[in-house]
């Protein structure tokens, strides 16, 4: 490469700081990337660090909901700091545990997956607590999930758990907070 800028920039007052700066880039196009930027799948693999602020399972505010005769444990995220986090982080749920998510307004709220280790179920409901979609989401996804209709309430379990436990669109849940 330098012979070539020779003979391009050989009669040229600017071939020195030209010919240095070109050197300099392609020495840096050319060295190795740090190992964690060159292999994705190890960057993928580092473990999630949970922001110091974000609460801990227990620190939420909790509510006892029932599907026809199953109860359900559900951590309530009604703030919303409390509904960006959600489950973020955690690694795992308990059989009948969920995040119950409470919204101001009835609309269209959409969820992913960001930083949530888990995959898990979400049943979308209206301000009634009647069921209107319930849907299955990948862990660590930044998919959109949406319901088909407006709503106040979403409450993600483990994946599989409303198929497993016969809820699906049209069913209402009790004990849901105003």
């Amino acid at each position: 490469m330098s012979a070539v800028l020779l003979k391009l920039f050989r009669h040229s007052r600017r071939f020195g700081v030209i010919a240095s700066g070109a050197l300099v880039l392609a020495s840096a196009l050319a060295a190795p990337l740090p190992a964690h930027a060159a292999d994705p799948a190890s960057a993928a693999a580092a473990p999630a660090v949970m922001p110091a602020n974000f609460k801990k399972k227990g620190e939420f505010p909790h509510v006892t909901l029932t599907a026809g005769t199953i109860k359900i444990s559900a951590e309530v995220a009604a703030t919303q700091a409390d509904r960006e986090q959600g489950l973020m982080y955690r690694a795992s749920l308990g059989p009948n545990e969920g995040m119950l998510f409470v919204f101001d307004e009835i609309a269209y709220h959409c969820f992913w997956m960001k930083n949530t280790e888990i995959p898990l179920s979400i049943a979308y409901m209206d301000d009634n607590g009647v069921v209107t979609d319930v849907q299955e989401m990948a862990a660590e996804t930044e998919d959109n999930h949406c319901p088909t209709s407006g709503g106040r309430y979403a409450l993600e379990m483990a994946k599989g758990w409303f198929a497993a436990n016969g809820i699906k669109p049209g069913m209402q849940l009790q004990g849901l907070p105003r």
